[in-house]
């Protein structure tokens, strides 16, 4: 008899669900799909937006989303899946703060949450439904999590910050 864990079962769906939204969104960015800009477009808003260099911060937003969505959802390498979406989502929080913090007025409701939830997916890990599991967690060991979160945060705060001296300097030229 098969005993289905209430556990593992709600993380498959949590993990598939959250990787669906992240590979949908990070398509946009990288192949112009669901209506998306793909790279031209998402670098032309990375340069309006002030990420530099524009090109490089549209592919590595991309890939943080789509690649860290297809990564969660298979529950593979789930530590560094987990913080590169966290860290793509931190530069969103980043453009909508200005606004608040309800997506309704275009805050950084969406973005949080989703940096969030794969934050807590990294950390928690995959569970039992995963190829991190067949796998017998190869990528999924603590050095992983502690290698991936540190590489992602110092990522997000020198790309992010990088930004802010960009926009300050801006405003002083203004």
């Amino acid at each position: 008899m098969v005993c289905v864990n209430r556990r593992d079962l709600g993380l498959l769906l949590l993990r598939v669900g959250t990787g669906a939204v992240l590979t949908a969104h990070g398509s946009q960015k990288l192949a112009g799909w669901f209506g998306g800009g793909g790279i031209e477009g998402t670098t032309a808003a990375m340069e309006a937006m002030g990420f530099h260099p524009p090109k490089h911060s549209a592919v590595a937003a991309g890939l943080g989303e789509a690649g860290g969505g297809v990564l969660l959802a298979f529950g593979l390498a789930t530590p560094a899946a987990g913080a590169a979406a966290a860290g793509a989502m931190a530069g969103a929080v980043s453009v909508h703060a200005p606004a608040g913090f309800f997506a309704q007025g275009g805050g950084y409701e969406y973005p949080a949450f989703l940096g969030f939830t794969a934050a807590a997916i990294g950390l928690i890990g995959p569970g039992r439904y995963s190829v991190d599991h067949a796998t017998r967690h190869v990528f999924d060991q603590p050095w992983v999590v502690a290698l991936a979160f540190v590489g992602s945060a110092v990522a997000a705060v020198t790309v992010v910050g990088k930004r802010a001296k960009g926009q300050a300097r801006t405003r002083e030229e203004e």
